[in-house]
Parts: structure tokens; sequence; C-alpha cells
């Protein structure tokens, strides 16, 4: 999977921040679906360093194995795309495009000169 296919199925990255101690692309990401589901809960996405496939969720980072409702290989687009519809008859269908995810971004205090 690539970004710019997750973002072609609507999902936006919930961190755009890359610093030294955070993985690449191709080792671990996590993605929030810009719409939710019609009884207000949230689809994220993610590929958890170390794991060989991608685990889809209504929490950003799912811990217990009862929080993942499907897990599908990192490459079957079609397992992806079916897994998505399933998440959203189970809740009810699409509803609105909610706002992003607002994400802190740490500046330090510049002095003007």
């Amino acid at each position: 999977m690539t970004d710019s296919y997750l973002r072609s199925l609507g999902f936006a990255a919930v961190s755009t921040t890359r610093g030294a101690n955070q993985p690449t692309f191709r080792q671990a990401w996590r993605y929030q679906h810009e719409a939710a589901a019609q009884d207000g809960t949230r689809l994220f996405i993610e590929h958890p360093l170390g794991i060989d496939g991608c685990r889809l969720s209504n929490l950003a980072a799912p811990l217990a194995a009862q929080d993942v409702f499907a897990t599908v290989a990192l490459h079957d687009g079609p397992a992806l795309e079916t897994a998505i519809e399933s998440f959203y008859a189970a809740h009810g269908g699409r509803g609105a495009v909610a706002a992003p995810a607002a994400t802190s971004t740490y500046l330090p205090y510049r002095r003007q000169q």
C-alpha cells in the first residue's frame, strides 16, 4: 500500500511529522478515514512496526485483539476495500466528512530581533 492509494480511499495520515526516532512509511504508518460512520464512529487503519499486515479499528492505536475488527495483507487492495465497506455497513453507513484530527505542532519560541 502506498500513501497515494490510502488517500484515494479517503484516508489521511494521523501524524504528518517525521522525527529521527520515527519509523519510515515502509515500516509503520497510521491513517484515519475522513468520513465518520453514521453513528459517529471513526475508522483508523495502521501498519504497526513488525507486523506484516494492516489493521482496521475504531481506535487510533488498538492494543487488544477485540479492538481490531479486520486485518488484511499489506498489498491486498480488494480485501481492504471490502473491510472498509463492511465497517461502514456495520455502523449504519457513511456519515459526513469529519474535520481532520488536530495535531499538536510544537514550535519553539523565537525572538524577534
